[in-house]
């Protein structure tokens, strides 16, 4: 019977870490469709559609990818206004893109999203600043962001 147990607490971690491996794939294209909005402005459809076609990204990252994009787009001037309140030595326009974006994402999942604990937020994107950010990015983002949570959860409580 132990064995059994064990057994399904065993697939059970392994459907978590599928699941957040989709997620994690789900924020990369996310990113990379709001880096390249920013920097060059295309279509926004377009460019998810197109990163989402090149990916094998299962239909529930899909919906993910879409519902942050959705999401960091239609909250965006409150968003960059947090990032200035918390960034203040760095207007928002002169921020590096990918750096904007990261924190962009962030925010919404942390502020206005609030499906994932603030500590796995925060993680997952100091881990898209050391993939896609410069050496000093991930120490930044991390800043940034703590500040967000500690004063979001000051606010709230």
């Amino acid at each position: 019977m132990l064995g059994a147990k064990a057994s399904i607490q065993r697939s059970g971690e392994q459907i978590n870490r599928a699941k957040m491996g989709i997620r994690r794939k789900a924020r990369v294209i996310a990113l990379q469709a709001l880096f390249e909005v920013d920097s060059v402005g295309h279509d926004i459809e377009g460019a998810v559609s197109r990163l989402v076609a090149d990916s094998s990204l299962p239909d529930d990252g899909v919906v993910f990818v879409w519902e942050l994009v959705d999401g960091v787009l239609t909250n965006k001037d409150r968003i960059d206004s947090m990032i200035q309140t918390y960034a203040p030595a760095w207007p928002v326009a002169q921020l590096a893109t990918i750096d904007r974006n990261i924190l962009r994402l962030a925010i919404f999942e942390i502020l206005f999203n609030n499906e994932v604990p603030v500590r796995a937020a925060i993680n997952e994107a100091v881990e898209l600043a050391k993939t896609f950010g410069s050496d000093n990015s991930p120490k930044f983002i991390n800043g940034v962001l703590g500040t967000v949570s500690a004063q979001s959860s000051g606010e709230r409580g």
